[in-house]
């Protein structure tokens, strides 16, 4: 699954390991999450998205329309 972490991550200047701490899960999570290598829990997915003030659909994208 596509998503924009990395970049919302950059705009607010902090590393893996500051948002990892944030959602309280490993810097290797966060990474897997950003490369696609894993796909986030639901429960994780609208911590992030609770995280960022902004809807999940907006930080994921599935690729469907």
């Amino acid at each position: 699954m596509k998503n924009r972490l990395k970049v919302l991550r950059a705009e607010r200047d902090w590393s893996q390991a500051e948002l990892a701490g944030q959602l309280d899960v490993s810097r290797q999570a966060v990474n897997a999450i950003e490369t696609g290598k894993h796909d986030p829990s639901l429960p994780l997915a609208f911590r992030i998205a609770r995280l960022f003030q902004m809807p999940i659909e907006e930080i994921f994208d599935d690729g469907h329309d």
